[in-house]
């Protein structure tokens, strides 16, 4: 049976590197692995691919949206440890809606046949919800999962995905399996407290904390995954991905989250701090 993801967070938190990564991770596991971009910059896979590749959107154009023209090579490319990559792109800048494109790549992946072959289903999806487009994969997701920073704003975001995921509760089966701390630095005095107490509030758990360390980013302008590359401290920055890749793939704690209203968040993290 497959488990479908949903990642999720502010713009520019880290979700696509943190996706690939933990897609690499669940690959090294043993499981297969699709993970599906569902940006219109069209990079979530370049760190498995090393390389742009056409979207779903792009491919559908050419053949004026006749899915029966398209195969699966056209628009499944492979990359690091085996996973299939696949991006849905984004319709053109201030036109159309993400949640069409989310729903025609899934419609292409039903007719391909594609649900079947996967152990896992990864949607790497665009900034914050700030339209039911961008929701569209939480109707088919089991868990949704949230990348977020020690900080206010990220933490404001987060507590939006929320009663996204509350919402969706009420009618599919998504449940939230956790927050996911990135740019963690103890040694600044960055840890996960904010993050903590939130998680808290809203009824879930941190679940992952990614380190603040430049290999990330060089990892990310080189198009490569972190376990490809040779560094004295790539273990440091592989291991949480290991580690929740075995929490996801052995059957995460899971729940609807209780998210806070806009005013009492603000009232609330400022006492925090």
């Amino acid at each position: 049976m497959t488990l479908f993801l949903a990642i999720y967070g502010k713009g520019g938190i880290g979700k696509s590197t943190t996706s690939a990564n933990l897609s690499a991770a669940l690959a090294l596991k043993g499981a297969r692995v699709l993970q599906i971009g569902c940006d219109p910059k069209h990079d979530s896979t370049f760190p498995l691919t090393g390389h742009l590749q056409n979207t779903v959107i792009d491919v559908l154009n050419e053949v004026n949206f006749h899915h029966e023209e398209i195969e699966v090579d056209d628009v499944v490319k492979v990359g690091f440890a085996g996973v299939n990559t696949l991006e849905a792109g984004g319709p053109p800048a201030g036109s159309g809606c993400g949640g069409y494109v989310v729903g025609e790549t899934v419609k292409l992946l039903h007719e391909f046949g594609l649900y079947n072959k996967y152990d896992v289903i990864l949607f790497d999806v665009l900034g914050d919800v700030v339209c039911g487009g961008f929701s569209v994969p939480l109707n088919y997701a089991d868990y949704a999962l949230i990348i977020a920073c020690n900080d206010f704003d990220s933490i404001f975001a987060a507590n939006r995905l929320c009663l996204a995921v509350e919402q969706k509760s009420e009618r599919y089966k998504v449940r939230l399996a956790g927050i996911i701390a990135n740019r963690v630095d103890h040694e600044l005095g960055g840890g996960t407290t904010l993050l903590d107490e939130f998680a808290a509030r809203v009824g879930t758990r941190v679940v992952a904390q990614i380190p603040y360390h430049d290999l990330i980013r060089r990892s990310r302008l080189a198009g490569k995954t972190l376990f490809e590359l040779d560094h004295p401290d790539q273990v440091i920055c592989t291991t949480p991905f290991e580690q929740l890749a075995e929490y996801l793939l052995n059957g995460p704690l899971a729940e609807v989250p209780q998210p806070m209203g806009d005013r009492e968040i603000f009232e609330v993290i400022g006492g925090w701090q």
